[in-house]
């Protein structure tokens, strides 16, 4: 029962999609854990780029099983927009499964997200306004509408009721119970051959010795327990959260594969102590294309930083890391990374719990020696050179996790791998 789960060690856009797709070669099924379409996963194939935001990234392998997980939040808008986008290439898409138990992302929902954001003014988190957060609210409150419901109208138009009923008269004038349930019901129809109990075929794949990697979106620093909060996403992008977003047990799980950058990034608001709020960063921002997928937002920039890998792996248990972007560090002749963080007169190397001490902590950094020469063509470990492999093995030193991939581009062949992942599992 080999099982593989990929989390983004940071603040998210780690390059998950990308690790995805190259691991999804050797999987039978790709499972999509958690969040929504506020995620954004781009693949590089040869001439053509491809963007996902719900669709997991295995899609675009002919003979793997997709699956969304119940812990994911749907917009069918946005699902049916990816489809159709999907199909005009070609690619077929009758692979993909939906967990009846996933929770539907009602127009309310974005209207309510975008209205909460604008009213916070200089203290917004950041959202992407696309209604993630109010869907999930409504999930753990034991009113959400999920995708198995249109299929049971009784209960739909109750669930819908109740729901608008709590909800200000300029958001129910244009959006009345009757309105949404027909935009859902509708949906259902369009997405009722993809929809299926989830678990069930899942446990029944591994079951049978098949391979099944699991894909979560946004990353450890963003989840709403062990995140920056609450500058969080409203899921659990962790390891333990591909278990309850998928219905699979602990158990099951063989590889935790952790995916950081070369250095950090994050977007929106919240802490980021190795933030570089000059020149450099601005180059690490224009080098390395930081710009977001979903939101097209300028991505924060910064060096780095150990202190909150460390705490990322030991959060997830991660037993491989795999490291991105490291081609875009080819145009540095020096290069930092944080070791640890300077709190009240003392140095330490474990991420604090509280924002308030994340906020104040003051980076120690190491300097490292650039290699101010391409890495992109690098098919291997020995094809680095030995100024990049001191970097990695550092990196491996203080985590105490192997990097086990390494990518030096966007481009699908631009990822080599140091250790095995299927095999043997």
């Amino acid at each position: 029962m080999p099982a593989v789960v990929i989390v983004g060690a940071q603040w998210g856009d780690e390059g998950k999609g990308k690790i995805t797709d190259y691991l999804a070669e050797g999987a039978d099924t790709v499972v999509r854990y958690q969040g929504g379409n506020n995620a954004g996963h781009t693949i590089v194939v040869g001439k053509s780029t491809y963007k996902f935001h719900l669709i997991p990234s295995g899609m675009l392998y002919s003979e793997k099983t997709c699956v969304l997980g119940n812990g994911v939040v749907i917009d069918p808008e946005q699902l049916i927009s990816e489809l159709d986008e999907l199909q005009k290439t070609g690619i077929d898409t009758s692979r993909l499964k939906i967990s009846d138990q996933a929770h539907f992302i009602l127009p309310t929902h974005k209207l309510l997200d975008q209205r909460a954001e604008a009213r916070k003014g200089a203290a917004k988190i950041g959202t992407t306004g696309r209604g993630i957060g109010p869907s999930y609210r409504d999930k753990v409150d034991r009113r959400g509408v999920r995708v198995g419901d249109p299929a049971h109208p009784d209960r739909l138009m109750q669930l819908l009721v109740e729901h608008v009923a709590e909800l200000p008269d300029d958001v129910t004038k244009d959006w009345p119970a009757e309105r949404i349930a027909e935009l859902l019901t509708k949906s259902y129809q369009r997405l009722k051959t993809h929809i299926v109990n989830t678990p069930t075929l899942i446990n029944d794949i591994l079951d049978d010795s098949g391979r099944v990697l699991f894909e979560g979106a946004q990353g450890t620093l963003l989840d709403v327990d062990h995140g920056t909060y609450p500058f969080v996403t409203s899921s659990s992008p962790t390891a333990g959260g591909a278990c309850i977003g998928s219905g699979v047990g602990p158990t099951r799980l063989n590889v935790v594969m952790g995916v950081a950058k070369a250095y950090s990034t994050r977007v929106g608001s919240g802490p980021f102590p190795t933030e570089l709020n000059d020149a450099t960063g601005e180059k690490l921002r224009q080098v390395g294309h930081e710009f977001g997928t979903t939101t097209g937002r300028a991505r924060r920039c910064g060096w780095l930083d150990l202190v909150a890998l460390r705490y990322a792996v030991r959060i997830n248990g991660m037993t491989h890391l795999a490291i991105t972007k490291l081609d875009v560090l080819d145009a540095f002749d020096e290069l930092a990374i944080c070791t640890g963080y300077e709190l009240d007169g003392a140095v330490t190397r474990n991420f604090p719990s509280h924002l308030t001490d994340v906020e104040r902590a003051k980076p120690v950094l190491q300097k490292m020696a650039g290699w101010k020469t391409t890495t992109t063509t690098a098919r291997s470990w020995s094809d680095l050179p030995p100024q990049a492999i001191a970097y990695i093995a550092r990196i491996e030193e203080v985590l105490r996790v192997p990097v086990a991939l390494v990518s030096v581009g966007a481009e699908r062949t631009a990822t080599f791998s140091r250790l095995a992942i299927w095999e043997g599992l």
